[in-house]
Protein backbone atom coordinates (compact mmCIF):
# COMPACT_ATOMS: atom_id res chain seq x y z
CA UNK A 1 0.00 0.00 0.00
CA UNK A 2 1.36 3.44 -0.85
CA UNK A 3 2.63 5.68 1.90
CA UNK A 4 -0.01 8.13 3.12
CA UNK A 5 0.77 11.70 2.04
CA UNK A 6 0.93 14.62 4.45
CA UNK A 7 -1.97 16.32 2.69
CA UNK A 8 -4.10 13.22 2.96
CA UNK A 9 -3.36 12.94 6.67
CA UNK A 10 -4.36 16.52 7.41
CA UNK A 11 -7.54 16.37 5.32
CA UNK A 12 -8.63 12.81 6.00
CA UNK A 13 -12.23 12.25 7.00
CA UNK A 14 -13.36 10.14 9.92
CA UNK A 15 -12.41 6.51 9.12
CA UNK A 16 -15.04 4.09 7.90
CA UNK A 17 -15.36 2.40 11.29
CA UNK A 18 -14.96 4.56 14.40
CA UNK A 19 -16.37 3.21 17.65
CA UNK A 20 -16.60 5.21 20.87
CA UNK A 21 -17.35 3.12 23.95
CA UNK A 22 -16.71 2.64 27.66
CA UNK A 23 -14.58 -0.31 28.69
CA UNK A 24 -15.73 -1.69 32.07
CA UNK A 25 -13.34 -2.02 35.03
CA UNK A 26 -13.58 -2.42 38.78
CA UNK A 27 -12.84 1.31 39.15
CA UNK A 28 -15.41 2.57 36.70
CA UNK A 29 -15.38 2.59 32.92
CA UNK A 30 -12.58 3.75 30.62
CA UNK A 31 -13.47 5.82 27.61
CA UNK A 32 -12.08 4.39 24.38
CA UNK A 33 -12.01 5.18 20.68
CA UNK A 34 -11.50 2.30 18.30
CA UNK A 35 -10.49 3.11 14.74
CA UNK A 36 -11.01 -0.06 12.73
CA UNK A 37 -9.28 -0.52 9.38
CA UNK A 38 -12.64 -1.87 8.25
CA UNK A 39 -11.37 -3.32 4.98
CA UNK A 40 -10.59 -6.94 5.70
CA UNK A 41 -7.54 -8.21 7.54
CA UNK A 42 -5.71 -5.40 9.34
CA UNK A 43 -2.00 -4.80 8.82
CA UNK A 44 -1.44 -4.09 12.50
CA UNK A 45 -3.17 -3.50 15.84
CA UNK A 46 -2.09 -0.37 17.73
CA UNK A 47 -2.75 0.82 21.30
CA UNK A 48 -2.12 4.52 21.96
CA UNK A 49 -0.91 5.61 25.42
CA UNK A 50 -1.31 9.30 26.14
CA UNK A 51 1.05 11.66 28.00
CA UNK A 52 0.84 13.05 31.52
CA UNK A 53 -1.55 15.75 32.72
CA UNK A 54 -2.09 18.77 30.44
CA UNK A 55 0.14 17.33 27.70
CA UNK A 56 -2.68 14.89 26.98
CA UNK A 57 -5.10 17.70 26.16
CA UNK A 58 -2.62 19.65 24.06
CA UNK A 59 -1.88 16.63 21.88
CA UNK A 60 -5.44 15.43 21.18
CA UNK A 61 -5.60 16.86 17.64
CA UNK A 62 -2.27 15.39 16.56
CA UNK A 63 -3.19 11.99 17.96
CA UNK A 64 -6.59 12.07 16.24
CA UNK A 65 -4.97 12.91 12.91
CA UNK A 66 -2.46 10.10 13.29
CA UNK A 67 -5.02 7.51 14.41
CA UNK A 68 -7.25 8.30 11.43
CA UNK A 69 -4.32 8.04 9.04
CA UNK A 70 -3.34 4.71 10.55
CA UNK A 71 -6.87 3.35 10.12
CA UNK A 72 -7.05 4.53 6.51
CA UNK A 73 -3.75 2.75 5.87
CA UNK A 74 -5.14 -0.52 7.21
CA UNK A 75 -4.27 -0.48 10.92
CA UNK A 76 -6.66 -1.03 13.83
CA UNK A 77 -6.08 1.64 16.51
CA UNK A 78 -7.36 1.72 20.09
CA UNK A 79 -7.15 4.93 22.10
CA UNK A 80 -7.86 4.67 25.82
CA UNK A 81 -8.27 7.44 28.40
CA UNK A 82 -6.51 6.07 31.47
CA UNK A 83 -8.10 6.14 34.93
CA UNK A 84 -8.92 9.70 35.97
CA UNK A 85 -8.09 11.15 32.54
CA UNK A 86 -10.22 12.55 29.75
CA UNK A 87 -13.70 11.04 29.70
CA UNK A 88 -12.84 7.99 31.80
CA UNK A 89 -14.22 7.38 35.28
CA UNK A 90 -12.57 8.81 38.34
CA UNK A 91 -10.62 11.95 39.13
CA UNK A 92 -6.95 12.44 38.39
CA UNK A 93 -6.36 12.04 42.13
CA UNK A 94 -7.63 8.43 41.85
CA UNK A 95 -4.93 7.46 39.37
CA UNK A 96 -1.88 5.40 40.26
CA UNK A 97 0.89 4.13 38.02
CA UNK A 98 -0.20 0.55 38.68
CA UNK A 99 -3.79 1.37 37.75
CA UNK A 100 -2.57 2.81 34.46
CA UNK A 101 -0.54 -0.33 33.76
CA UNK A 102 -3.67 -2.34 34.47
CA UNK A 103 -5.53 -0.15 31.97
CA UNK A 104 -2.98 -1.01 29.29
CA UNK A 105 -3.56 -4.71 29.97
CA UNK A 106 -7.31 -4.13 29.88
CA UNK A 107 -7.00 -2.34 26.55
CA UNK A 108 -4.84 -5.13 25.15
CA UNK A 109 -7.29 -7.88 26.05
CA UNK A 110 -10.19 -5.94 24.54
CA UNK A 111 -8.24 -5.23 21.35
CA UNK A 112 -7.42 -8.89 20.96
CA UNK A 113 -11.15 -9.65 20.81
CA UNK A 114 -11.32 -7.43 17.73
CA UNK A 115 -8.00 -7.81 15.95
CA UNK A 116 -5.33 -10.50 15.68
CA UNK A 117 -2.91 -8.34 13.69
CA UNK A 118 0.69 -7.73 14.87
CA UNK A 119 0.72 -5.54 17.97
CA UNK A 120 2.24 -2.07 18.44
CA UNK A 121 2.21 0.15 21.53
CA UNK A 122 2.36 3.81 20.54
CA UNK A 123 3.29 6.25 23.31
CA UNK A 124 3.67 10.01 23.54
CA UNK A 125 5.98 11.55 26.16
CA UNK A 126 5.29 9.78 29.51
CA UNK A 127 3.11 7.35 27.58
CA UNK A 128 6.39 5.90 26.28
CA UNK A 129 7.43 5.08 29.85
CA UNK A 130 4.11 3.34 30.37
CA UNK A 131 4.44 1.43 27.10
CA UNK A 132 7.93 0.23 28.03
CA UNK A 133 6.75 -1.20 31.35
CA UNK A 134 3.54 -2.59 29.90
CA UNK A 135 5.13 -4.43 26.98
CA UNK A 136 7.01 -6.74 29.35
CA UNK A 137 3.72 -7.72 31.02
CA UNK A 138 1.86 -8.67 27.86
CA UNK A 139 1.58 -12.31 26.72
CA UNK A 140 3.11 -11.49 23.33
CA UNK A 141 5.80 -9.32 21.82
CA UNK A 142 4.96 -5.88 20.46
CA UNK A 143 6.57 -3.18 18.37
CA UNK A 144 6.95 0.25 19.96
CA UNK A 145 6.40 3.72 18.53
CA UNK A 146 7.77 6.54 20.66
CA UNK A 147 6.81 10.18 20.11
CA UNK A 148 9.18 12.55 21.92
CA UNK A 149 9.77 9.96 24.65
CA UNK A 150 10.44 10.89 28.26
CA UNK A 151 13.65 9.08 29.17
CA UNK A 152 13.53 9.69 32.92
CA UNK A 153 10.30 9.65 34.90
CA UNK A 154 12.13 11.25 37.81
CA UNK A 155 13.16 14.23 35.72
CA UNK A 156 9.67 14.48 34.22
CA UNK A 157 8.13 14.57 37.70
CA UNK A 158 10.61 17.20 38.86
CA UNK A 159 9.73 19.37 35.88
CA UNK A 160 6.06 18.99 36.70
CA UNK A 161 6.65 19.99 40.33
CA UNK A 162 8.35 23.16 39.09
CA UNK A 163 4.95 24.27 37.80
CA UNK A 164 3.88 24.50 41.44
CA UNK A 165 6.97 26.51 42.25
CA UNK A 166 6.31 28.88 39.33
CA UNK A 167 2.77 29.42 40.56
CA UNK A 168 4.02 30.30 44.04
CA UNK A 169 6.66 32.75 42.82
CA UNK A 170 4.09 35.46 42.22
CA UNK A 171 2.98 35.27 45.84
CA UNK A 172 6.54 35.10 47.14
CA UNK A 173 5.96 31.66 48.67
CA UNK A 174 8.09 29.53 46.34
CA UNK A 175 10.76 28.72 48.93
CA UNK A 176 10.62 25.11 50.04
CA UNK A 177 7.72 24.20 47.77
CA UNK A 178 9.36 21.08 46.33
CA UNK A 179 10.32 19.75 49.74
CA UNK A 180 6.83 20.44 51.04
CA UNK A 181 5.32 18.45 48.15
CA UNK A 182 7.65 15.54 48.87
CA UNK A 183 6.72 15.56 52.55
CA UNK A 184 3.01 15.53 51.71
CA UNK A 185 3.45 12.60 49.34
CA UNK A 186 5.56 10.71 51.86
CA UNK A 187 2.74 11.19 54.38
CA UNK A 188 0.30 9.62 51.93
CA UNK A 189 -1.33 12.89 50.97
CA UNK A 190 -2.42 13.99 47.51
CA UNK A 191 -0.74 17.13 46.16
CA UNK A 192 -2.15 19.68 43.77
CA UNK A 193 -0.01 21.02 40.94
CA UNK A 194 -1.22 23.17 38.04
CA UNK A 195 -4.81 22.14 38.65
CA UNK A 196 -4.06 18.41 38.88
CA UNK A 197 -4.36 16.44 42.11
CA UNK A 198 -1.64 13.77 42.11
CA UNK A 199 -1.70 10.77 44.41
CA UNK A 200 1.40 9.30 46.06
CA UNK A 201 0.86 6.13 44.01
CA UNK A 202 1.04 8.05 40.75
CA UNK A 203 3.93 10.31 41.72
CA UNK A 204 5.99 7.40 43.01
CA UNK A 205 5.37 5.26 39.94
CA UNK A 206 6.20 8.04 37.51
CA UNK A 207 9.32 9.02 39.44
CA UNK A 208 10.63 5.44 39.36
CA UNK A 209 9.88 4.87 35.67
CA UNK A 210 12.79 4.81 33.24
CA UNK A 211 12.92 4.28 29.50
CA UNK A 212 15.19 1.28 29.73
CA UNK A 213 15.02 -1.92 27.68
CA UNK A 214 12.40 -4.27 29.17
CA UNK A 215 13.37 -7.77 30.25
CA UNK A 216 11.20 -9.12 27.46
CA UNK A 217 12.69 -7.83 24.24
CA UNK A 218 10.14 -5.87 22.16
CA UNK A 219 9.97 -5.89 18.39
CA UNK A 220 11.03 -2.93 16.33
CA UNK A 221 11.27 0.44 18.10
CA UNK A 222 10.47 3.58 16.06
CA UNK A 223 11.70 6.66 17.94
CA UNK A 224 10.66 10.15 16.85
CA UNK A 225 11.63 13.56 18.17
CA UNK A 226 10.52 16.91 16.75
CA UNK A 227 12.33 20.21 16.47
CA UNK A 228 11.79 23.52 14.71
CA UNK A 229 15.52 23.65 13.87
CA UNK A 230 16.64 22.52 10.44
CA UNK A 231 19.89 20.99 11.75
CA UNK A 232 18.45 19.34 14.86
CA UNK A 233 19.80 16.03 16.07
CA UNK A 234 18.69 13.64 18.78
CA UNK A 235 19.21 14.91 22.31
CA UNK A 236 22.35 13.50 23.98
CA UNK A 237 20.25 11.80 26.66
CA UNK A 238 18.22 10.16 23.90
CA UNK A 239 21.32 8.97 22.08
CA UNK A 240 22.62 7.41 25.29
CA UNK A 241 19.29 5.70 25.96
CA UNK A 242 19.04 4.39 22.39
CA UNK A 243 22.54 2.96 22.74
CA UNK A 244 21.42 1.02 25.80
CA UNK A 245 18.46 -0.42 23.90
CA UNK A 246 20.70 -1.43 21.01
CA UNK A 247 23.20 -3.09 23.33
CA UNK A 248 20.27 -5.06 24.74
CA UNK A 249 19.60 -6.38 21.25
CA UNK A 250 16.69 -4.09 20.31
CA UNK A 251 16.27 -2.65 16.83
CA UNK A 252 15.78 1.10 17.21
CA UNK A 253 15.10 3.39 14.24
CA UNK A 254 15.40 6.98 15.48
CA UNK A 255 14.98 10.28 13.69
CA UNK A 256 14.27 13.95 14.25
CA UNK A 257 11.53 15.52 12.15
CA UNK A 258 10.63 19.15 11.74
CA UNK A 259 7.72 20.41 13.81
CA UNK A 260 6.57 22.25 16.94
CA UNK A 261 6.39 20.85 20.46
CA UNK A 262 2.64 20.43 20.04
CA UNK A 263 2.18 18.76 23.45
CA UNK A 264 3.15 21.99 25.23
CA UNK A 265 2.59 24.92 22.85
CA UNK A 266 0.18 27.64 23.96
CA UNK A 267 -1.88 27.16 20.78
CA UNK A 268 -2.90 23.82 19.29
CA UNK A 269 -0.40 23.04 16.53
CA UNK A 270 0.22 20.33 13.96
CA UNK A 271 3.43 18.52 13.09
CA UNK A 272 2.65 17.04 9.65
CA UNK A 273 6.20 15.75 9.13
CA UNK A 274 5.81 13.62 12.25
CA UNK A 275 2.55 12.18 10.96
CA UNK A 276 4.12 11.27 7.63
CA UNK A 277 7.30 9.84 9.18
CA UNK A 278 5.29 7.67 11.57
CA UNK A 279 3.20 6.27 8.72
CA UNK A 280 6.34 5.57 6.70
CA UNK A 281 7.86 3.69 9.62
CA UNK A 282 4.73 1.61 10.18
CA UNK A 283 4.36 0.75 6.51
CA UNK A 284 8.02 -0.15 6.02
CA UNK A 285 7.88 -2.43 9.03
CA UNK A 286 5.08 -4.59 7.71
Amino acid sequence: MATTSVGAILSCAVPLALQAFFLPSDQGARFCLYHSAGNGEARGAIIYLHPFAEEMNKSRRMVALQARAMAEAGFDVLQIDLLGCGDSAGDFADATWQAWLDDVSRAYHWLRTQSRAPLTLWGLRAGCLLATEAVARLPESANLVFWQPVVSGKQHWQQFMRLKMAGELASGQAKGVTEQLRQQLAAGQTVEIAGYSVSPGLADGLEKAELKPPAVRPGRVSWFEVSTREDASLAPVSQKCIGQWQVAGCTVDAQVVRGPSFWQTSEIEDAPDLLAATMAALESGQ
